[in-house]
């Protein structure tokens, strides 16, 4: 059974067994995770710009050689086609199918971009006793697309998506501490408090993942996050994009304190 002391290797081997398929928060806590994009060869150089103007986004830690499967640097001898519970496939912006398994759509011109993940500083969060609402409630960390802008290039342009997690209001300066670590997994927050200030209208309807509790006296935190990436993907139109579904990360072989400062 999964559990938070799982194995990545453990995860990853589910997942191309085609037995898991469920959003990751949680699991292999001290372990990073990590958000896909995959795109052809000819737009690698161009998304790669795209990540280096806005790394709180968008950090990246590992990319794949042309044509390959395997994420060398954070897990050898994984496969990024079978190794995700979920996928997302992408024809000129349009979102055409959910799949556990993108070997029918892999080419050999295409290039793989993991990317930080804020799923990766939550061990440090739980040791510090800081709250992580959405592990409690057993569900996917909340996302918002905001009305702040990332830095385009002349291909990719997106506005940033942060995830959320409620916290009391005596746990907020600790968790900015604890994150700022972190920063290949989007570090400290970009924005704490009133989501209307940053064009979150209602926080009981994200863009993805689910809504969870917020208790009389907790504040709002926003973290910027890599869905970000899919956003400039919808307005790119690439011939063909693949990505993880939101919340369903590819969980690599690193330890969570390889991101840190």
């Amino acid at each position: 059974m999964l559990n938070i002391t799982s194995l990545p290797s453990e995860i990853r081997q589910l997942c191309r067994d085609a037995k898991l398929d469920t959003s990751t928060p949680g699991l292999a806590l001290g372990y990073v995770q990590a958000n896909l994009v995959v795109l052809p060869y000819s737009l690698a150089f161009e998304f790669l710009l795209f990540c280096q103007r806005n790394p709180k986004p968008c950090p990246v830690l590992d990319v794949t050689e042309v044509g390959d499967f395997e994420p060398k640097i954070i897990a050898p001898a994984a496969d990024i086609r079978t190794d995700l519970p979920r996928y997302r496939i992408f024809r000129y912006g349009e979102l055409i199918e959910e799949t556990t398994d993108i070997k029918a759509f892999w080419r050999n011109d295409l290039v793989a971009f993991l990317i930080g993940c804020s799923f990766s500083f939550e061990n440090a969060m739980l040791n510090a006793e800081i709250p992580v609402r959405h592990v409690e409630e057993a569900k996917n960390v909340p996302m918002y697309k905001t009305n702040i802008q990332c830095h385009p290039t002349s291909v990719f342009s997106s506005p940033l998506v942060v995830s959320m997690r409620p916290l009391p209001a005596n746990n907020i300066v600790r968790a900015v501490e604890v994150t700022s670590r972190y920063y290949k997994a989007h570090g400290s927050p970009v924005h704490i408090g009133n989501p209307e200030a940053i064009g979150i209208r209602d926080l009981n309807k994200p863009d993805y993942g689910d809504a969870v509790t917020i208790n009389d006296g907790e504040v709002p935190v926003f973290w910027a996050c890599g869905v970000t990436t899919q956003t400039a993907i919808l307005q790119a139109k690439p011939e063909l994009a693949i990505t993880h579904s939101p919340g369903h990360m590819f969980i690599s072989d690193l330890k969570d304190e390889f991101l840190t400062l």
